[in-house]
């Protein structure tokens, strides 16, 4: 038997995220919420369900927050808006702030990479079979970023270097392993001797993504095959 409740109790919900990239000025994105996914505590927020939130609130209604903590406000959101992923956000840290500061020195280097959001639920459903709750409608409060998140897989996603700032060895070696499907010795093999190899691949097609990941895979075989 499924029924809908609403309630006053302020909720939290983690989100695991990887930081790849950070701004000078501190803006980062990535996903505050994903739809459609259980999380540790087996709720599944539904598509729409910030909607009304939104609309309501906009961005500069939801407060950024260091681990929720209402006296350590760190930055503001500057877009909220819901996708066929999940809650995208963006937001930038104020430099200003002493903590702002060590969290972007944290995000910077990979060691602080989640986010959670704090809202009260409006309408949900619980599912007897699965025990599953549905979180229909929720009023989002705030969004934070924090240490250890509850669901994985929504992650922030880009907290850019500024124009033309490198990635650095870490983010470069990640996008090797991770999009261009490179193993771990691979993706080293390509850092430490360099891209003239891959100048010299043509037959591939060279303007587009995937295109330069077949290139960056094959060059690097052949990198370790004439080491």
């Amino acid at each position: 038997m499924k029924s809908d409740f609403a309630t006053d109790i302020i909720e939290r919900k983690f989100v695991d995220a990887t930081i790849e990239a950070v701004a000078t000025d501190g803006t980062f994105s990535g996903y505050a919420s994903l739809f459609g996914k259980a999380d540790l505590a087996r709720d599944i927020v539904e598509p729409g369900a910030f909607a009304r939130a939104i609309r309501t609130r906009g961005a500069a209604g939801v407060r950024m927050l260091f681990q929720h903590d209402p006296a350590e406000p760190i930055g503001t959101w500057l877009d909220l808006r819901e996708d066929g992923k999940g809650l995208l956000v963006r937001g930038r840290l104020t430099p200003g702030v002493a903590r702002a500061r060590e969290v972007l020195e944290l995000m910077r280097g990979g060691a602080l990479d989640g986010l959670s959001i704090g809202f009260r639920t409006v309408k949900a459903r619980k599912e007897a079979g699965s025990g599953l709750r549905r979180i229909i409608e929720a009023d989002l409060w705030e969004i934070s970023v924090v240490t250890f998140p509850m669901m994985p897989g929504a992650r922030v996603h880009s907290v850019k270097s500024g124009p033309r700032e490198l990635p650095t060895t870490r983010e470069f070696e990640r996008w090797l392993t991770r999009d261009a499907k490179l193993t771990r010795g691979e993706a080293r093999t390509v850092i430490a001797r360099g891209f003239s190899t891959l100048l010299r691949e043509r037959d591939a097609a060279p303007d587009t993504p995937h295109g330069l990941a077949d290139r960056i895979r094959r060059a690097a075989r052949m990198i370790e095959r004439r080491g």
